[in-house]
């Protein structure tokens, strides 16, 4: 009965690393229902095992839940993998966004598109703004930003939310990939000359429920709607991000700075893609934490967990 009267948000790719620490954030306000390609094993939150592309079967999902918002998670994520796979990457990324922007328009539905730090080129010195002009250097980052452009078409009262290099409990992430290489070698090498900022997806989870208060609950105003630039303070290149890992671990293997083009990978990554968090901070009044604190908690969150 009491989820009768909260407002309904529909989360895309639930069991996806994001989604997976968003619903537990979400639910003591709201009524939280997933989608996912991938079967859930949790029966706490209301489930449908659907394809984004699958228009028809979106329909029908939003035809029952008939939600006050989505939360558009569900990405092929995997840089490397789009750069191999465009057709898939463009299905994805840019036909899957197509459907959910349709059918909020259908069913009058706000809707926040998470989007990422990939859209720019990596030349500028200092972090980037939400007004910065976007050049992806990777399919992954081309089609996010193709996505971002039929949200802001399609639904203007909306909010794109880019975030970076994500970690957290619910997947495959750079923290646990570290600790798990150091208990197999003595040495690792890690790229010294890509900048980012690490977020937990904990923290970007909070922030999204902060952008929720203060963009939807309040009465709504036109120069609210937009892109955000979301991520954990301060930032690092992934050799420091490494670094701090193993020292936090207490754990015994030598970490070497190496250039990006030591490893040859199919996506080309951005040198410098910090962003700039200050239109968010000032329209929620929050400020999320650093990457070294989000770090922290991301450790004692998963010690719990075991």
């Amino acid at each position: 009965m009491v989820d009768e009267i909260k407002k309904r948000i529909l989360i895309t790719g639930i069991n996806g690393m994001l989604g997976k620490d968003l619903a537990p954030v979400l639910e003591s306000q709201y009524s939280i229902s997933g989608i996912d390609v991938h079967e859930s094993g949790d029966s706490k939150y209301a489930f449908f095992c659907c394809d984004i592309t699958d228009a028809g079967g979106l329909k029908k999902v939003f035809e029952e839940i008939k939600p006050w918002l989505i939360i558009h998670t569900a990405a092929f994520t995997d840089v490397d993998g789009c750069e191999k796979y465009p057709e898939k990457a463009e299905t994805i990324n840019v036909r899957g966004t197509k459907n959910i922007v349709s059918l909020c328009r259908e069913y009058k539905t706000k809707l926040i598109y998470i989007s990422t730090d990939y859209v720019f080129s990596g030349e500028k010195p200092t972090a980037y703004t939400e007004s910065d002009a976007t050049s992806p250097l990777n399919v992954y980052g081309r089609t996010k930003l193709e996505g971002e452009e039929l949200v802001r078409t399609g639904l203007p009262a909306s909010l794109i939310v880019r975030t970076s290099w994500l970690f957290g409990k619910g997947g495959k992430n750079f923290v646990k990939t570290i600790i798990d290489k150091s208990a197999q070698v003595d040495t690792l090498k890690v790229v010294n000359d890509q900048r980012g900022s690490p977020t937990y997806t904990v923290s970007l989870s909070l922030g999204l429920r902060e952008l929720i208060k203060a963009v939807f609950w309040v009465p709504e105003k036109a120069e609210n709607y937009g892109v955000y630039h979301v991520s954990n303070n301060e930032n690092c290149t992934w050799y420091e991000f490494a670094r701090t890992i193993v020292d936090v671990c207490n754990i015994n293997v030598d970490v070497v700075p190496v250039d990006s083009a030591q490893f040859v990978r199919p996506a080309k990554r951005p040198e410098r893609s910090i962003l700039d968090n200050s239109r968010y901070e000032q329209v929620t009044k929050d400020k999320l934490c650093t990457w070294r604190q989000a770090l922290q908690s991301y450790l004692s969150d998963s010690k719990r967990k075991r």
